[in-house]
């Protein structure tokens, strides 16, 4: 499309509070805050959703921008207040235009809300501040559930390597299911399970690696 945003979708509050969820209970295995793990300035810098609407939708009240024109222009300058260049300032209208391959008019009429950006042109921007597709685009609520995402995926991966370092390596040596988890890392198994598009898919593997237990758990003489 290239006239404008298509039209929005309805907020995945479900998945987010899922998501909320598995992030909390991560955060609790760890020891790890909640206020650490939730800091609102952090998911919204990686979300672009504003702290007071982080804060709300971690609540579960309906919020969010859901005009998209706005929604851009909000994501927009935070990015233009948070992705400085080397030596703190911002970046100037004739440096995104640059860098986003656009002229200095469509880049002032783009931050200044004169003009409906293209999909292309959010494109170009986001490749610009090296963000992740749909930066500037995406519902609110959908953008923050990415956002503890992220954070669910770098807490797994936190959780596996301390895992990895408790395996007792004199255990490893008659036990096959111990023995597979540090040939191919426990980290590198929650990392693959974190990828996957559904909690669906998850319990698959789940179920997987119960197969794998049942089936090398030492049998009775």
């Amino acid at each position: 499309m290239t006239d404008g945003f298509p039209a929005p979708v309805p907020v995945a509050t479900a998945s987010l509070a899922a998501t909320a969820a598995r992030v909390a209970e991560l955060a609790n295995t760890l020891g790890r805050a909640h206020s650490e793990v939730f800091n609102l300035r952090r998911l919204s810098e990686a979300s672009g959703v504003p702290a007071d609407v982080v804060k709300a939708l971690l609540d579960g009240r309906p919020a969010g921008e859901p005009d998209l024109q706005a929604r851009f222009l909000q994501r927009l300058d935070l990015l233009r207040r948070t992705r400085v260049k080397p030596n703190g300032r911002r970046y100037t209208q004739q440096e995104i235009a640059d860098g986003a391959a656009m002229s200095r008019q469509q880049a002032g009429a783009l931050i200044n809300g004169d003009r409906r950006p293209t999909m292309e042109h959010c494109d170009a921007i986001q490749r610009f501040f090296g963000v992740h597709a749909g930066f500037l685009t995406a519902h609110d609520g959908d953008a923050l559930n990415d956002a503890l995402l992220r954070t669910e995926q770098q807490l797994l991966q936190d959780f596996a390597v301390r895992e990895r370092e408790t395996v007792p390596a004199q255990a490893s040596a008659g036990d096959p299911l111990a023995r597979l988890l540090q040939d191919h890392g426990v980290r590198g198994i929650a990392w693959r399970a974190a990828q996957l598009p559904t909690d669906k898919h998850r319990d698959k593997v789940t179920e997987w690696l119960d197969m794998l237990l049942e089936s090398v758990k030492p049998t009775d003489s």
